[in-house]
């Protein structure tokens, strides 16, 4: 797997579209995103259906078509610099085929920040472009708002990107040490993705991260299953475990993520602060790292943005 190209960092002044490519976004917590980004010397411009909902579907921030427009116009304006989601939940499935990634492409490489349902972008951008995102928190996230660790890691890789390059926050599941570039994300969305024109045909030669909310253990282990059986985690260098929140008891978690992972003879590292928790850190998928599980400390070869 090689590593994919990095964008170009902020600086003080950078255009910052936001877009909701899946649920609907509260006002509020909208506002009160946009007022911190300001807060760090940036301009943030706003899709003209961020706020929609569905008329049928309440779940979706508006139109499958609606949403695919905000994120195509923002990421060919060559005025923006960076593309950030509003929120998660779901609807990136839905309108990630309506996107042209002949114009995507075209209009050259951008900062792209988001994750939970996010996760199916972050693939098809790996794939259809060949780009390096973040894994990050969201604009409108509570996770976002009310947590300063979440905004100290997304500031600091938007603007300094070499003083986050070892991130030190897991426990070894399975010890070792392995390099591989970055990818993943939330785990039920990745096993959704099989078999899609945006999904890799496999995570070998990576480092793969996975986190997930709001399953049940035996939901969880019929997503790794699916992964395991159809030969996607097959040569996967070694695999970080982020947040499982709301997920059951972490004990019970604990003990499947080590029945379907642990005979893949590959370092694991588990509780590395990634995904739906407070704190979450940003993880920058498409760059090569060195994972250390027994230390719990990931080490980019390279810093997440140029």
């Amino acid at each position: 797997m090689a590593a994919l190209e990095r964008p170009a960092r902020l600086r003080p002044g950078s255009r910052v579209a936001v877009v909701a490519p899946s649920g609907p976004v509260p006002d509020d917590r909208l506002q009160a995103g946009l007022d911190l980004l300001r807060g760090w010397d940036l301009e943030p411009v706003v899709g003209a259906h961020v706020l929609d909902v569905h008329p049928e579907f309440g779940y979706l921030a508006g139109r499958d078509a609606d949403r695919a427009a905000d994120l195509q116009r923002a990421w060919c304006d060559p005025t923006v610099d960076a593309v950030l989601c509003a929120r998660g939940g779901y609807g990136a499935q839905r309108m990630v085929d309506l996107l042209d990634w002949d114009a995507l492409r075209a209009a050259g490489p951008k900062v792209f920040v988001g994750f939970s349902d996010i996760t199916a972008l972050h693939e098809a951008f790996a794939t259809r472009m060949g780009l390096a995102t973040l894994h990050g928190a969201m604009v409108a996230g509570v996770d976002f708002l009310k947590s300063g660790r979440a905004q100290t890691s997304l500031r600091h890789t938007f603007f300094e990107p070499e003083t986050v390059r070892t991130l030190a926050a897991g426990r070894p599941l399975v010890a070792g040490r392995a390099t591989g570039v970055t990818l993943g994300g939330c785990l039920s969305l990745l096993a959704a993705d099989l078999g899609t024109p945006h999904a890799r045909p496999s995570a070998r030669g990576g480092l793969l991260c996975l986190e997930d909310v709001e399953e049940e253990p035996y939901r969880l282990d019929r997503y790794l299953t699916q992964l395991l059986r159809a030969g996607w985690l097959d040569g996967v260098a070694g695999i970080l475990l982020g947040s499982w929140e709301k997920c059951g008891a972490y004990e019970d978690v604990r003990a499947l993520l080590a029945d379907r992972l642990g005979g893949l003879g590959v370092p694991v590292v588990e509780r590395f602060g990634f995904g739906h928790c407070e704190g979450a850190l940003t993880i920058p998928f498409g760059v090569r790292a060195e994972l250390d599980a027994e230390a719990g400390v990931l080490t980019l070869t390279e810093p997440a943005l140029r």
